[in-house]
């Protein structure tokens, strides 16, 4: 009751009736290709993408398949690919293969195909399976169909418009971000890979439609940029959020800035849809991360997002020793779901990964935080001051082009009987490259085997 009888109740924003939804039950998407943990980058690459299939597997044997739809991407046509990548670059990813290559030894250079971002087999198809369940996904949340999806095939964030960068080749975030700009007038980005988010800012630099929120190592650490004094430029000034951080972050340090720093955005942006890039590398223990994060630190941020009960895109990203990518995601499947995952991990294809303890959770390392209180502080208040600057949300939709023409034809895979699961799952089994195993710690591939992937 208003304690001033007197007073007239204050208005209640849509923004804050959204807010009272949050008890209702959500309807989930997920989005998976049977051939998507086929591909392999080469020897000794720290990007796996067998990584999507042992999180798959951990999520259908937990269970979580019976709550919510499962979808099989379509493949994304050029056309689509050429909303944001320039026609060349597109052309090139088609027509490069590991045996024609040496022909095309001036664009390598060009696009940037290094050891970073190998020529390997499948390539673009490759491209087509992740980018397709983004672009999947940010239809459903458009056609009302869904509250959030997922898909941990995506969160490719480095990805240039003329260039691929970090493991990335084609920026699924970009175009999915397109996409659902032709139903909400804004969209928030937000990444907490370790590594700083900035093939999505820098697409969106200019633009006053999309924020992006980017919590990440920062100095002399891959790629380099998202300072905190990078803020975006003309129309786009200020709607570029970066917090930069330093080695050993743990769960409390993250979720004293994490959680203000975006009820601020949420407050001042007033976004119509959300899309969160869940890079795992920020977990304790990654191959190439620093960060000190637990599975649980790394849920919370996916819990909070949901909580504000605004259509949620969630995607994967880095991501370095496989058995603690698989763990992490399929966890945050789980609280995605409300499903409180057992600390003992079902018995799978991938269990011996999981030894010795076969335990959900990880246990953070006694590495010294380096991010101090103070530092962490002053730069919270120097964001809040950038953002309590931004004018109040009017922006109203302009219509994008459409970019294929109505729905996506995916096929819900979901089976009736719970024995069966998903009717792909053996023939998934079948085609798994043994490149794809390792034998210690460090994560390593077993000598190379020649594969050929259509």
């Amino acid at each position: 009751q208003n304690p001033n009888p007197g007073a007239e109740d204050p208005p209640i924003s849509p923004f804050s009736l959204r807010l009272g939804l949050v008890m209702q039950k959500k309807r989930v998407a997920y989005f998976y290709h049977d051939q998507v943990g086929n591909y392999h980058y080469g020897p000794g690459h720290p990007m796996k993408p067998h990584r999507i299939r042992m999180a798959h597997s951990l999520i259908l044997n937990y269970g979580l398949y019976k709550k919510m739809e499962i979808y099989r991407p379509d493949l994304v046509e050029d056309e689509m690919m050429t909303m944001f990548h320039s026609d060349d670059y597109v052309h090139f990813l088609q027509s490069v293969t590991p045996d024609n290559m040496n022909d095309y030894s001036r664009e390598l250079q060009r696009y940037n195909m290094d050891v970073d971002c190998p020529v390997f087999d499948g390539l673009y198809k490759f491209c087509q399976i992740y980018t397709g369940a983004s672009i999947g996904g940010a239809r459903k949340l458009m056609q009302g169909n869904a509250d959030i999806c997922i898909n941990w095939s995506g969160g490719l964030h480095h990805a240039k418009k003329s260039e691929a960068s970090g493991f990335c080749y084609i920026n699924d975030i970009v175009l999915a971000i397109l996409e659902l700009l032709n139903h909400y007038a804004r969209v928030l980005y937000i990444d907490i890979d370790i590594h700083h988010g900035d093939g999505v800012e820098e697409a969106f630099y200019n633009t006053d439609r999309v924020m992006t929120a980017s919590f990440h190592k920062y100095g002399e650490y891959f790629p380099g940029t998202g300072g905190v004094k990078d803020i975006g430029v003309n129309k786009g000034k200020k709607y570029s959020i970066n917090f930069p951080l330093m080695d050993g972050i743990d769960d409390q340090s993250y979720q004293s800035i994490f959680k203000p720093i975006m009820a601020k955005i949420m407050e001042t942006f007033q976004p119509g849809a959300v899309v969160l890039q869940c890079g795992a590398d920020s977990l304790a223990g990654d191959r190439l991360g620093c960060f000190n994060l637990s599975l649980k630190g790394h849920a919370a941020c996916v819990d909070y997002m949901k909580s504000f009960n605004v259509p949620l895109l969630i995607l994967g990203g880095g991501g370095y020793t496989v058995r603690n990518v698989a763990r992490c995601w399929a966890n945050e499947t789980g609280a995605v779901l409300d499903q409180k995952l057992s600390e003992e991990i079902p018995y799978n294809e991938y269990y011996e990964y999981y030894g010795p303890d076969f335990n959900l959770h990880i246990t953070p390392s006694n590495m010294e935080n380096h991010n101090t209180k103070k530092y962490m502080e002053d730069t919270k208040i120097e964001l809040f001051e950038c953002l309590s600057s931004l004018p109040k949300p009017s922006v109203q939709i302009k219509q994008m082009p459409r970019y294929l023409g109505g729905d996506q034809k995916e096929s819900s895979v979901k089976e009736s009987n719970p024995d069966v699961r998903i009717s792909t799952r053996e023939a998934d089994k079948m085609v798994m490259d043994e490149r794809e195993f390792y034998e210690d710690d460090k994560d390593q591939d077993r000598q190379a085997i020649p594969m050929q992937l259509s």
